[in-house]
């Protein structure tokens, strides 16, 4: 029997150009800004001195907590970007205690106006438990995570 992998698809037009938005979401600063206040993921140990996720794929960064409202520890993302092309691509497959695999596409592209950002993010529940509470959590996470760059970047 085959586990059903979720997919989950969010996507928002921004006023930012590509750049700009770029360097704010591959940085574990503006990654953070965007899960803020409901999660926080601590910076891999081999990226900890540097700013922007600016490498060559593929890449094994690490191991990430994550912490509910910044404190508190309920899983960790072992994260691996195996595609990346800048300004406008990124694919991260990774393993998470609470998720066999988690595929998580962001892609930018121009607009007349600004930008469209657009998350898939596809996973693979660990534990039959697991799976009922990511189809649950993972789209709202994401709904707020957009959210948190509306209000950042503002809407066109």
């Amino acid at each position: 029997m085959t586990a059903q992998r979720p997919v989950v698809r969010i996507q928002t037009e921004l006023a930012v150009s590509v750049e700009p938005l770029w360097a704010h979401v591959t940085s574990f600063a503006g990654i953070n800004d965007e899960l803020r206040p409901l999660l926080r993921m601590t910076v891999p140990s081999r990226l900890r001195a540097g700013g922007s996720l600016e490498l060559a794929s593929p890449a094994k960064l690490g191991k990430s907590v994550l912490l509910v409202f910044g404190v508190l520890p309920v899983d960790y993302d072992d994260i691996a970007i195996v595609e990346i092309e800048p300004p406008h691509r990124f694919l991260e497959r990774s393993r998470m205690l609470s998720a066999a695999s988690w595929e998580h596409e962001r892609t930018l592209t121009p607009t007349e106006r600004g930008c469209l950002l657009v998350d898939r993010v596809e996973f693979q529940p660990r534990f039959a438990g697991t799976g009922a509470v990511l189809r649950e959590v993972v789209p709202r996470l994401f709904r707020h995570r957009h959210a948190r760059l509306l209000r950042r970047f503002g809407r066109v």
